[in-house]
């Protein structure tokens, strides 16, 4: 059976992390950036969003869609290094659906 092509690889990714909790830093990227602490996951996270940005300013699908692939992972490594699951995310992007953008904005303000 093939990996799925659609947002399930996104649940399947957070398990690998999760999985890599336990391996050893020194054979594991995912392990090491995790045994670095949320602060450096986090700056990652920022340093690939500011990357993704690039590449969408230039005109360049691939490169856009591997910058846009790595900030996904750095932001998934920054949800399991908080204990924040897909899960809780897909279910607040649930609750939003069918609500202005504009309106739910100002909701947050309150």
């Amino acid at each position: 059976m093939s990996e799925p092509r659609d947002a399930r690889v996104l649940d399947a990714l957070y398990q690998t992390i999760q999985e890599r909790r336990q391996a050893d830093p020194g054979s594991s990227y995912t392990a090491k950036l995790l045994a670095k602490g949320d602060a450096k996951i986090a700056q990652k996270v920022g340093e690939e969003a500011v990357e993704t940005v690039i590449e969408a300013m230039r005109d360049d699908p691939d490169a856009l869609a591997a910058e846009s692939a790595d900030l996904l992972y750095h932001l998934l490594v920054l949800w399991a290094v908080k204990d924040v699951s897909p899960e809780e995310v897909w279910e607040k992007l649930l609750q939003r659906k069918g609500t202005s953008g504009i309106a739910e904005k100002l909701a947050r303000q309150e």
